[in-house]
């Protein structure tokens, strides 16, 4: 599978007379994104009609590219899988009747800026809105790309002393916009407050600097990461065009590391909703051990419809990696549930029936079999674990198999009001 080639850009006539030294620079590529459409038009061929929708959408959304990445892009093929993900489209401009500005409630579950509580022992921090590239798919384009910005140093210490008064949180996801545009020593400061909490077992950094900008992981920048294990990068390649010798070179410098770097794709419409391009996207990240971790179901954000698929192709596409790929090569397919209801997993069904006795199941084959129940189904956990309530679940169905709690409710249910009605 030869695919990992260099990033070319002296044909670009844009970046005709860069110097290596400069293109490899990352300062040197945020300084000089594209952000308007003249230096646009001296990357990619552009119609007079894509033109004017251009000049339409860059009224409500901004456009930043970095160098790097706009010498990905197709100059003649507009359906190109990485132009999609960074050239504005009039289509932004068409809100549909599901867009919501916050679809995951980001913002309802925080309780101080910055911070995200919705899991019960992981917190989202989000400790920027700036990023070096705006995707077009972006669904936190609410604050992405409206404000630049990073958190104040008075709401990061707000955040740092949310998560210090909340022992129950032992995992910390930095997010934004990129956390990598923070300078290393402003990144450090961070890391280091988290390392003295005692609780916090886990830092993880989302990001997709080695994807849109790779010359951001540097040596300096990886020595200082390690120092502050165990941590762990996500990143975000949605094709596997976005795989270049620099792309590899900077996920291997983190693993060289010992930071794992896990990828986290987004499911959209005409970049990747192809069962052949996620096997292909998926093997070939392997290659550069990077892990598949998730595909997500695009998110249902303002201005970012049109990349939206079926819920039912994701399904396909997961039908034709299980059985047909290394599992190494699976990801989990999960659907952010719109309204807060966090990551649900979905997926092939595998179980085609079952009984008190026997479960019938299915492979990727089609062949079925059936799997004997154990005659005594039942059983207790007698494990030190169990003594304690520190691994135990905290609400939801968890709670009810444990018999801690019979029902389950929603809230406003019109019984109850009727109910209440009756007992004045």
């Amino acid at each position: 599978m030869k695919i990992i080639k260099s990033v070319r850009y002296k044909h670009i006539p844009l970046f005709r007379k860069v110097t290596s030294e400069e293109w490899n620079d990352w300062r040197w590529q945020m300084r000089n994104a594209v952000h308007s459409i003249d230096d646009l038009k001296r990357v990619v061929k552009l119609k007079k009609s894509e033109v004017k929708d251009l000049e339409n959408c860059l009224k409500r959304f901004r456009m930043a590219i970095t160098p790097y990445y706009a010498a990905l892009m197709d100059r003649e093929y507009r359906l190109c899988s990485v132009r999609l993900q960074a050239v504005p489209t009039l289509h932004e401009l068409q809100d549909d009747i599901d867009d919501w500005d916050d679809p995951l409630a980001e913002d309802v579950d925080s309780p101080v800026p910055g911070i995200t509580h919705r899991y019960p022992d992981r917190a989202l921090f989000m400790v920027t809105n700036i990023c070096s590239m705006y995707c077009r798919h972006c669904t936190r384009r609410r604050m992405v790309g409206s404000r630049d910005s990073h958190l104040s140093r008075a709401d990061i210490q707000k955040g740092i002393n949310y998560i210090k008064a909340h022992p129950e949180i032992r995992d910390v996801i930095l997010s934004g916009g990129d956390p990598l545009m923070l300078t290393n020593t402003m990144l450090e400061d961070i890391l280091k407050k988290l390392r003295q909490i005692p609780h916090v077992e886990i830092i993880r950094i989302g990001s997709r600097m080695p994807v849109v900008l790779p010359q951001r992981i540097t040596d300096d920048l990886v020595t200082m990461l390690k120092q502050y294990h165990p941590l762990y990068v996500n990143t975000h390649f949605n094709h596997y065009k976005e795989i270049t010798k620099e792309s590899k070179e900077a996920c291997e410098r983190l693993v060289n590391a010992g930071i794992p770097v896990h990828n986290q794709s987004v499911l959209l419409r005409d970049v990747n909703d192809c069962p052949r391009i996620m096997k292909k996207l998926m093997q070939t990240l392997l290659m550069i051990r990077v892990r598949p971790y998730y595909i997500y179901q695009c998110d249902m954000s303002r201005g970012i419809a049109h990349f939206r698929t079926s819920i039912t192709k994701g399904i396909e596409i997961m039908e034709n990696l299980r059985g047909h790929t290394s599992g190494l090569a699976l990801p989990t397919f999960v659907v952010d549930a719109p309204g807060g209801g966090g990551k649900i997993p979905v997926g092939p069904d595998y179980i085609l029936s079952r009984s008190d006795k026997r479960v019938i199941l299915r492979n990727y084959e089609g062949v079925i079999t059936t799997y004997s129940e154990p005659e005594n189904i039942y059983s207790n956990c007698w494990c030190e674990l169990c003594k304690g309530k520190k691994y135990g679940p905290e609400d939801g169905l968890a709670k009810l198999l444990l018999g801690e709690k019979t029902v389950l409710e929603p809230e406003g249910l019109k019984r109850k009001t009727r109910h209440k009605k009756k007992r004045k």
